[in-house]
């Protein structure tokens, strides 16, 4: 239960750290979560709902101190055909069951599987989700018209490029001055003070959305509580819910990394379940963990659960009293911060080390990235990698079944397997003999072998059957334990016999 009260162990927390990098999350939160709300076709403070709530529940019950999670878009999109098709009230239905079957997740234990992504799919993963930071943010560069919206042009285009640039100066060069303050924090500062003091005419954040509102309230989803509803919302909360813990654990992961701690993904898993279920009875448009704003939070020092919950707090009076303040801070410092979040999360290691990885995980690691671009489904994404992982460590492993042969002084004929015995491998395995030329006693040696699961005990029943049809005895050495249990499991597909010794034998059925 320590991490649940980290927040509040004074010995652990750099409370001048933890204000500021709160007060920059939430300001490169406000811009995301209403456009992604636009994007939905959603009210925009559905978005602003979410960041508090989202924010508020994981930095409470999460199980990653300087996590930050919000409305994120890669879960309001799994619902948008849902919203404009059924309304809003539906969407808000299927936030809630999203929620209660993340809930689920992590209080079954499930979210440790999280563990089985190899690391060319987390490259692959966070190189594709930095393409999408950087081009949300290319986005900023249009502007409404009569016709919907363009691309700046003329002096408008040479404002907003050399604001962002001179954002993306100030995060890469204050750090060497001092590190004190936030660089992401200073940056929209002092491109706010200018555009302010010199009256610059440029997009700013009340240009997306107004981000003045009222507390959220208790409602429960105006729709029909019966089976169509649930046959109609649960494919779109199943989607939503693998969407969400599979950004929110592998954000999980990379904090780790960077920390050099351990987070708990279950109770991450639930943490995000009980946000998306309270998202779902106070018009949140849900969400999960954010791996833009997370780098920000630890770019800034942040390693407690108090940033976040100051970035919740923030986001809340921001709703209620700061609008007039936060809707004039200009677009082009936002997106500078941004860009350079985005920068910041390409794996630019893997160039480096693009020649040492085998060209399997290379495919898989550029493939990753491309469903993570090209169809914003992270879910997708990172299924397709570890099913092509999977399925490439089995064929690897399915070639390195081997047997050394030999005939001993007695006339008994040995077959030293070398390799481990499952469903990949089990062709290459049963062309190893030669059962027409073999004496009458055959030894199969698994001493260096492993028989993995029941395609492997399988295939030990055809060798046996095989041999009994020629009168010969096929006896097995040296089976692990964990083998032994396989294949006392296995009676009645294969007649077993266990001896007490380490050798015993498979007879065949008759």
């Amino acid at each position: 239960m320590n991490n649940t009260f980290q927040l509040f162990d004074m010995r652990s927390v750099n409370f001048k750290n933890e204000l500021f990098a709160g007060l920059t999350v939430a300001m490169t939160m406000i811009p995301e979560s209403l456009s992604f709300a636009i994007l939905a076709g959603l009210p925009p403070l559905t978005g602003l709902y979410a960041a508090f709530l989202m924010g508020l529940v994981t930095a409470v019950f999460g199980g990653r101190p300087g996590m930050v999670s919000g409305g994120a878009g890669a879960t309001v999109v799994v619902l948008m055909a849902l919203a404009a098709s059924h309304g809003i009230e539906y969407l808000f239905a299927a936030v809630v069951l999203a929620g209660i079957l993340q809930f689920l997740v992590g209080l079954f234990k499930w979210g440790k599987f999280v563990r089985l992504i190899p690391q060319p799919v987390m490259y692959g993963f966070l190189n594709g989700l930095a393409i999408i930071i950087f081009m949300a943010q290319v986005v900023q560069f249009k502007v409404n018209s009569g016709t919907g919206a363009v691309w700046m042009s003329g002096t408008t285009l040479y404002i907003m490029g050399g604001l962002t640039l001179l954002t993306m100066l100030i995060v890469i060069g204050f750090p060497r001055l001092t590190k004190a303050i936030p660089a992401s924090l200073i940056a929209i500062l002092v491109v706010f003070g200018l555009v302010s003091f010199f009256g610059i005419e440029t997009k700013k954040v009340v240009d997306i959305a107004s981000v003045s509102g009222s507390l959220p309230h208790f409602h429960l989803p105006n729709v029909p509580w019966n089976w169509e509803t649930l046959q109609l919302i649960f494919p779109y909360s199943l989607v939503m819910a693998g969407v969400g813990l599979v950004e929110s654990l592998l954000t999980l992961n990379m904090v780790d990394e960077i920390t050099a701690s351990k987070g708990n993904a279950n109770r991450e898993s639930m943490a995000q379940g009980l946000g998306n279920a309270i998202n779902g009875f106070f018009g949140g448009m849900g969400g999960c963990a954010m791996v833009a704003q997370t780098l920000v939070n630890l770019n800034a020092g942040a390693r407690t659960r108090l940033s976040a919950l100051i970035g919740a707090m923030t986001i809340l009076l921001i709703i209620l009293v700061g609008a007039p303040f936060i809707e004039q801070i200009p677009m082009a410092a936002l997106v500078g911060v941004m860009m350079m979040v985005a920068i910041g999360t390409f794996q630019w290691v893997s160039f480096r080390i693009v020649n040492k990885f085998p060209k399997s995980d290379i495919f898989v690691g550029i493939l990753v990235a491309g469903i993570t671009v090209v169809l914003h489904n992270l879910a997708l994404a990172v299924l397709v990698g570890v099913v092509l992982s999977a399925l490439v460590f089995a064929w690897d492993n399915a070639k390195r079944i081997r047997a050394r042969k030999y005939i001993d002084q007695d006339g008994v004929k040995h077959y030293e397997i070398y390799g481990p015995l499952f469903f990949g491998s089990t062709a290459n395995f049963l062309d190893k003999f030669d059962i027409l030329e073999d004496p009458d006693q055959v030894i199969l040696d698994f001493k260096e072998s492993r028989v993995v699961d029941m395609s492997a005990v399988d295939v030990l029943n055809k060798i046996t059957e095989r041999y009994a049809a020629q009168q010969k005895k096929i006896v097995l050495k040296h089976l692990s334990e964990d083998c032994r249990s396989l294949l006392k499991n296995a009676e009645g597909i294969a007649v077993v016999n266990i001896d007490e010794d380490p050798t015993y034998q498979v007879m065949p059925g008759k």
